[in-house]
C-alpha cells in the first residue's frame, strides 16, 4: 500500500538536490495537494493514509528536470484564488501579490484601470473583483497570455476587457482611456542574469515576459509611462513591480517624464520591488 508520506518523501527526495531539501517538500506538498484534491494539512494530518496518484513517474520526471509545478499543475494561487497557467504565460509571484493589494487598497475610487502585460490576468482580475465600481482593462502581446487571460477571468466572474497589444509600440492607440490607473508587470531582468536563473525560470518560463537587453532594461517602463502621458487622466497614477536594483533609476526617469509624488514600496523581504507615481 502506498501512503500519503510515501508519495511526499519520494517526490521530495527526487527534488532536494535540484532545489534544496525545504523547497522541494513544499514543492512536493503543492504537487500532491492538487494532483490528489488534498488540502496539505489534510496530506500533513494524516500522512499514513493510502494514496495513488496515476502517473506519478511521469510527474516525478517533469518536475525532477525543472518543469516548475504549476505548469505540471496547470495552476497556481494568487490572491487567494486559483488561476489557470501554461508554459508561455509567467507563473504570478508573491512581490505580485503585494502590488496588486497596494492598488485594491489605494485606488477605491478609480473608475478605469488598465494592466499592461497581463500574462495570466492575474492582475486585472483581482483589481476587477476588489474594485467592482471600476471598469478593469488588460493587454498582452501574446496570444497564449490573452486566451489564458481570458479563461480565468470567466472561471472568476471578473469584467476584463481585453486586447492584443505591444507595450513598445501601439500601447496608447489599442487603448487610449482614459484612465485613473495602470499598472505593469513588465520584463526587467536583464539579459546578464540569465546564466544565474534557476533552471526552472531559465529552461521553462517565457523569456519574453522576464528579460530585457542590458543596455536599456527600464524599456518597458518608459514606453509604458510615454503611453500614459497620452491616456491617464491628471494626476493619474502608474504602479510598477520593478527590480531591486532599478528603483533610483525608475525614480529619476518617472521624473524625466513628467511624473511626481514618487513612492517606492519594499517587498516583505524588505527589497524595494514596487513604485507609483502621479502624472502631473
Amino acid at each position: 500500500m502506498t501512503t500519503r508520506r510515501d508519495i511526499l518523501g519520494r517526490i521530495s527526495a527526487r527534488l532536494a538536490p535540484l532545489y534544496g531539501a525545504r523547497e522541494a517538500r513544499s514543492i512536493a506538498l503543492v504537487a500532491v495537494s492538487e494532483l490528489s484534491g488534498l488540502s496539505a494539512s489534510a496530506l500533513l494530518t494524516d500522512p499514513g493514509a493510502p494514496l495513488e496518484i496515476a502517473e506519478l513517474d511521469d510527474i516525478l520526471g517533469q518536475l525532477a528536470a525543472g518543469r516548475p509545478v504549476q505548469y505540471v499543475v496547470g495552476r497556481t494561487e494568487f490572491c487567494g484564488r486559483t488561476f489557470a497557467v501554461r508554459e508561455g504565460v509567467l507563473i504570478p509571484r508573491p512581490e505580485t501579490e503585494e502590488l496588486a493589494a497596494w492598488i485594491a487598497q489605494a485606488e477605491t475610487e478609480a473608475a478605469t484601470l488598465l494592466d499592461v502585460g497581463t500574462g495570466s490576468g492575474c492582475i486585472a482580475a483581482t483589481l476587477a473583483l476588489a474594485l467592482p465600481g471600476a471598469q478593469v482593462y488588460a493587454a498582452d502581446i501574446s496570444d497564449t497570455a490573452l486566451e489564458t487571460a481570458a479563461r480565468n477571468c470567466r472561471a472568476l466572474g471578473a469584467g476584463v476587457i481585453l486586447r492584443k497589444a505591444d507595450a513598445l509600440s501601439d500601447l496608447a492607440e489599442v487603448f487610449p482611456g482614459p484612465f485613473d490607473v495602470i499598472v505593469s508587470n513588465p520584463p526587467y531582468v536583464p539579459q546578464s542574469d540569465l546564466p544565474a536563473m534557476h533552471v526552472n525560470v531559465r529552461e521553462y518560463e517565457p523569456h519574453e515576459a522576464l528579460f530585457v537587453p542590458d543596455d536599456d532594461p527600464l524599456r518597458f517602463y518608459r514606453a509604458i509611462a510615454r503611453a500614459g502621458r497620452r491616456t491617464l487622466r491628471p494626476g493619474g497614477r502608474l504602479y510598477f513591480e520593478i527590480y531591486e536594483r532599478f528603483a533610483d533609476a525608475m525614480r529619476r526617469m518617472l521624473g524625466e517624464e513628467g511624473y511626481t509624488d514618487t513612492e517606492v514600496r519594499e517587498d516583505l523581504n524588505g527589497k524595494p520591488r514596487m513604485i507609483c507615481s502621479r502624472l502631473k
